[in-house]
């Protein structure tokens, strides 16, 4: 069979083919091409998702197109980030919420100020200090941690509705649409859902509302590829678009919680539920480099040691040491000790007692805490003791999603239920589960609590204080506009997650992508353990141990969601230590 003609014909069709190969290359990878740009693909997951309007990152799938619609249809940031919440709480049941709390970084473009939105649960008012404690007065981790006692008062409600009314510009019944048909119509169960209510099962078990939502008769969870339907929430959050936050902090909704707490034990009364209050305060900043650093305060120690960090980081150049060699780790191992010595000694609610903020992220006190570090052996944690910052002074189930507009707002939210499903406990006739957040309270100074933290009197129970978190939600700024807005889940965990995401992209100059994927490591003072992710390299390792470092090979660490606004491109990457994440943008 005869192709072509001739030679110059043959030459001419070539260039033909060559020149539609190359317009179809533009096609696909160029984002102006595309509205909806796909997570990245399994075989090239180390570059970012691009777009130019617009960015978001959550945890699962559904709630980030939620949130995507939000913003094509000229929602802001705010409007999109209230509607993911909603959503989560019935997408993510593990740690999306209702009856939770958390903490939102707003940074808002018209009026050019970035704030943060404490949400955070609260102590009951008939909470008492050694609530917690047996005859012996030792602690018992099965009251602190899995029944009514250990629910904090719920703030994510209160939050969302807070910030939507401030900076927002769509209407709380807007939304919350996605959250009712998804809870009325159902949604397809993943696979990780599924694995989640295995292991959810034990705790759940004690619960009859609970085990009537989430499993079948006989305790059979639902199934990969089951449609999951949520009657009892649908209504809740029916109720809530139609009445508002009066309905679940005064109304119906308020009484089934009370009537619950009565029945089992629980300290949270229609008082209690009444006088709950988000508070906006200012958030704590620091610099690295030519970057502003803005995160969140207390009762979150995350902003404060994420800053602190930093400080004592930054003069080591660790760019030069190399992107996880074992000097760069060393540095970072040793100033994750120094922070959460401080922690366990100076952090708590700052209504209640006197934080020293400007002393702990002050660039002088990280100076003198950087003369501690041994450039070359590893400092014994049983040597290290929380150190002065008064001297400078003038303050593991989550979900973290991120979100950067066309119009230069931006949000980072971190909330939770503390336990993946909180206590397990679901309120009957509601569809709302408890969190746990009691736990976080050091319910006797000096033990540590579920994630190994030892906390101390500053963050010792009392009536409507709210509990120390370690959640880090943070929006770097450059030439005053959101340059990278990141955070994650991972208890104690989440501080060293975030910190390392930050370094990767300002210190290595890795893409958004990279330095998700990049293997993180953990120390945090108590227990004198460095966990790494699997991946680092076996010399690198065996370094570390020389240096004296007791390494452990961790299961991964956090999730971060992340995305970032460079030149005149959205980036945005998922981590994808987690199965179900999505980050889109159009």
């Amino acid at each position: 069979m005869v192709l072509f003609k001739s030679n110059s014909s043959q030459i001419k069709y070539k260039r033909i083919i060559l020149f539609l190969v190359a317009v179809l290359f533009v096609i696909l990878t160029n984002p102006v091409w595309g509205q909806h740009q796909p997570l990245y693909e399994s075989e090239d997951r180390f570059h970012p998702v691009i777009a130019q309007n617009g960015m978001v990152a959550t945890q699962e799938a559904l709630a980030t197109q939620a949130g995507l619609a939000v913003l094509e249809e000229g929602g802001n940031a705010i409007d999109a980030a209230v509607t993911i919440g909603f959503t989560l709480a019935v997408t993510l049941p593990r740690a999306g919420n209702l009856g939770g709390g958390g903490f939102m970084l707003v940074h808002h473009a018209d009026s050019k100020e970035t704030v943060a939105i404490d949400y955070r649960e609260k102590a009951p008012k008939g909470a008492t200090r050694t609530m917690f404690l047996d005859e012996n007065g030792e602690l018992d981790s099965e009251k602190s941690r899995f029944s009514h006692l250990s629910v904090g008062v719920p703030g994510t409600v209160a939050g969302l509705t807070l910030a939507l009314e401030k900076y927002g510009t769509i209407s709380l019944e807007r939304a919350l649409q996605p959250a009712i048909n998804f809870a009325k119509n159902g949604f397809v169960v993943s696979r990780d859902f599924y694995d989640s209510l295995g292991f959810a099962l034990p705790r759940m078990s004690n619960s009859t509302a609970s085990m009537e939502i989430f499993f079948k008769s006989g305790e059979e969870p639902y199934n990969a590829g089951d449609l999951f339907v949520q009657k009892d929430l649908a209504e809740t959050l029916e109720l809530i678009a139609r009445e508002g936050i009066q309905a679940f902090y005064r109304g119906k909704i308020a009484d089934a919680i009370v009537a619950d707490m009565e029945a089992n034990g629980g300290l949270i009364t229609k008082e209690d539920l009444a006088d709950y209050q988000p508070v906006i305060r200012q958030p704590v900043r620091g610099t690295y480099g030519d970057y502003e650093i803005y995160s969140m305060p207390p009762p979150s120690s995350g902003g404060i040691h994420l800053i602190q960090m930093l400080n004592i980081l930054e003069p080591f150049e660790l760019k030069k040491f190399g992107h996880n060699t074992a000097q760069t780790i060393h540095l970072m191992a040793e100033t994750m000790k120094l922070a959460y010595a401080d922690r366990s000694k100076y952090l708590g609610d700052p209504d209640f007692v006197p934080v020293p903020i400007a002393g702990l992220i002050s660039k002088d006190y990280a100076e003198e805490l950087r003369d501690r570090v041994n450039l070359e052996q590893a400092t014994p944690s049983s040597t290290i003791l929380p150190g002065e910052p008064n001297h400078f002074s003038e303050s593991n189930e989550t979900t973290h999603y991120s979100i950067i507009d066309r119009y230069g707002n931006a949000v980072s939210n971190t909330y939770t239920l503390n336990f993946s499903y909180g206590t397990g406990i679901t309120v009957p006739g509601t569809g709302i589960l408890l969190n746990n957040e009691m736990d976080d309270f050091s319910a006797k100074p000096g033990v540590p609590n579920a994630y190994g933290l030892i906390g101390g009197e500053f963050n010792a129970i009392e009536p409507e204080k709210r509990m120390l978190s370690s959640m880090t939600p943070t929006i770097i700024m450059k030439n005053n506009r959101p340059f990278l807005v990141t955070g994650s889940p991972g208890g104690s965990r989440i501080i060293t997650t975030v910190l390392q995401l930050v370094l990767n992209v300002l210190e290595h100059d890795l893409n958004l992508a990279e330095a998700t994927n990049a293997v993180r490591v953990h120390h945090q003072w108590i227990p004198d353990r460095l966990n790494v992710e699997k991946g680092l390299n076996h010399d690198t390792i065996q370094l570390l141990k020389e240096k004296g470092h007791n390494v452990q090979i961790s299961d991964v660490m956090g999730s971060t969601q992340s995305v970032m606004k460079k030149d005149r491109w959205f980036y945005g990457a998922s981590d994808p230590r987690r199965v179900g994440a999505l980050t889109l943008g159009y």
